[in-house]
């Protein structure tokens, strides 16, 4: 069953960003956001999280989904360690145990269990970050909004990271959207990619990748021709 966003209308000021605008969301896949700055993508995440309200539309399929965000700042507690930030966001009623035994898995799948005691001051930007995700995913949400979390870094701490996010995804597959301006990510990890236009946004086009995500080469035949069309439209 799709998430449907229809009939989304959203101004602010003299500012249109979205009139009768309409979405699909495939259910646990992940959704890849593109345009240019100011066109509404972080405003999308905004009204699918609550955080912003439309002035006019239906949100169907999400009123009873649980939200998990990764930033593009990874926003960890500086006076907790690696594992007590993750373990941190889980649930009031599980015990302390259940708990650290739920960071202990995210840890190990992102690969930072050896740093579980580490605080984030000693953390390099990549590593931050692989705590966000694992604290994303630790949280039991069904749907993780991801707004620009790969901006900050480097080409070669991007490629580990979007690694490591397959990799956990394919073991714990959730919805996700992905807000990014960077086709190559978007091409790395998503399995829709909407090509949105300037505002009022209009969905310039839909493509869908059926590549496996460890089969996925930039400089392939077939990602070259869709990076080439994206970058047509847009």
């Amino acid at each position: 069953m799709p998430l449907l966003i229809k009939g989304l209308y959203k101004s602010f000021g003299e500012i249109t960003l979205f009139e009768n605008f309409n979405i699909e969301i495939e259910e646990n896949t992940i959704t890849c956001i593109l345009g240019p700055s100011g066109c509404g993508k972080t405003t999308l995440l905004n009204l699918i999280s609550n955080n912003s309200k439309a002035d006019k539309g239906q949100f169907e399929g999400y009123s009873q989904k649980e939200l998990s965000y990764i930033f593009q700042e990874p926003r960890l507690l500086p006076w907790k360690t690696v594992k007590q930030n993750i373990a941190f966001v889980l649930n009031k009623h599980k015990s302390k145990s259940e708990k650290l035994e739920i960071a202990d898995k995210y840890m190990r799948l992102v690969e930072l269990e050896k740093f579980a005691d580490f605080y984030p001051s000693k953390l390099s930007g990549g590593m931050k970050q692989r705590v966000a995700i694992a604290r994303a995913f630790s949280y039991g949400s069904d749907i993780i909004l991801m707004d620009e979390p790969l901006k900050a870094l480097d080409i070669k701490l991007k490629l580990n990271l979007i690694k490591a996010f397959g990799q956990l995804w394919l073991t714990d597959k959730r919805t996700v959207i992905f807000v990014t301006h960077d086709i190559d990510e978007a091409l790395l990890l998503g399995n829709n990619i909407y090509v949105f236009s300037e505002a009022p946004v209009k969905i310039n086009k839909k493509f869908t990748l059926d590549i496996p995500f460890a089969e996925r080469a930039l400089n392939s035949d077939k990602m070259n021709k869709i990076k080439i069309d994206i970058l047509r439209i847009m």
